[in-house]
């Protein structure tokens, strides 16, 4: 690991550790190909049989309305928006909270299982040990982090973690209002300050939001990864 935006810390100087998901505990092809297969022939499915929940109705006025469809536009309709995002690689609120619903499902009857990479679940356990706490932000929703970690192909990770966070519960990604979103959270609940708080990500972007924010970053370059090595 190396830190591209703000100077490393020991780790006697860290209270907290919040780590991405995608290109940093797992394998962005995981979730791209992986979850994205099993969610794509599932979305108007899903749509249908859940539309009165109010989180997927919530969710279906947000694309009809983010995506600039007709008032009035089928749950059909919806979902071809649904999939246009994902083939683009948008990463929209209301279709990350689709998805995220379709992959609890899938993780919860099984059908589906999370990659993290093998260096991971002893590096969370150190920082454990250590009295180090951790949390994750990504830009999945919450409801397909939790079994993310729970259903992993190394086991149930996810009594590690205490806190979840997500583009709904703290912003963007690549916006410094949700580092300190977050950081208001936890420095109070860890009893700590912003400055013994640290993210790792491998997205150059997102290390920049949190280091404006206060944060000490580092950034992972992991071969195969989108930011990887070659």
């Amino acid at each position: 690991m190396q830190s591209e935006h703000a100077a490393t810390a020991t780790i006697d100087g860290i209270r907290g550790v919040v780590v991405d998901i995608e290109g940093t505990t797992s394998a962005t092809s995981a979730v791209h190909v992986g979850l994205y297969g099993y969610a794509r022939p599932r979305l108007a499915s899903w749509l249908h049989a859940h539309a009165d929940d109010p989180e997927i109705a919530a969710a279906i006025e947000a694309t009809r309305r983010d995506a600039g469809l007709v008032a009035g536009a089928t749950l059909d309709d919806v979902a071809s928006a649904l999939e246009a995002w994902m083939d683009g690689d948008i990463k929209a609120t209301p279709l990350k909270t689709v998805q995220g619903q379709i992959w609890a499902a899938g993780f919860e009857d099984g059908q589906l299982t999370s990659h993290v990479f093998d260096d991971v679940p002893p590096a969370l356990q150190g920082w454990v040990e250590n009295e180090i706490h951790l949390a994750v932000f990504s830009s999945g929703s919450v409801a397909s982090q939790r079994p993310w970690f729970r259903h992993s192909n190394h086991g149930d990770l996810s009594p590690l973690f205490e806190a979840y966070f997500d583009t709904v519960n703290a912003g963007p990604k690549r916006e410094p209002i949700a580092y300190d979103r977050i950081a208001d959270e936890l420095t109070g609940r860890w009893s700590c300050t912003v400055s013994e708080l640290l993210f790792l990500s491998d997205v150059p972007a997102e290390l920049d939001a949190a280091a404006q924010a206060g944060w000490l970053t580092v950034g992972l370059r992991r071969n195969g990864e989108p930011y990887g090595e070659a």
